[in-house]
């Protein structure tokens, strides 16, 4: 199986950037869309349609992207033998992406709370958390890119 991912490992990385960029693009817009819905009235019509819009993004673009992302990273350490696990700068992306992660799960928390009518944060708190996805895209790039000797 091995010699077959790394046959195919420029496909397995384009397919898992496609489902990274799918992930990012949620990861951007539904706390955007927290941003405006902590300002509608519970049970009004503007309400159920965010709601509706959140979980929709959430469980069918996000939730796949998130599996796909993690499935064929996982793959594409598979093909080169786990090479990566060995250097510094593996290291540090991963700690980023398992950051990501976290952050994709306390969407979900609030999503969940937003649909049970039970929202407690402020359209500024999502304002401030809209930045999180961003920094940590950044630090994910740039650890990729540049590979700095992180731990090594």
């Amino acid at each position: 199986m091995s010699a077959f991912l790394a046959d195919h490992y420029d496909w397995l990385r384009a397919l898992h950037l496609i489902f990274v960029i799918t992930w990012m693009a949620g990861l951007f817009y539904l706390p955007r869309l927290f941003v405006y819905h902590a300002d509608v009235k519970v049970g009004s019509d503007p309400d159920r349609l965010f709601q509706s819009m959140e979980r929709r993004l959430l469980r069918v673009i996000m939730d796949p992207a998130i599996f796909g992302t993690w499935t064929l990273g996982l793959l594409l350490l598979w093909a080169r033998d786990w090479q990566f696990l060995s250097e510094g700068w593996f290291h540090g992306k991963f700690a980023a992406v398992v950051a990501m992660t976290a952050f994709h799960m306390f969407l979900a928390r609030w999503q969940r709370r937003f649909a049970k009518g039970q929202n407690q944060k402020s359209s500024v708190f999502y304002r401030r958390v809209n930045e999180v996805p961003t920094l940590l895209m950044i630090v994910i790039v740039l650890i990729v890119i540049l590979k700095p000797g992180i731990g090594s």
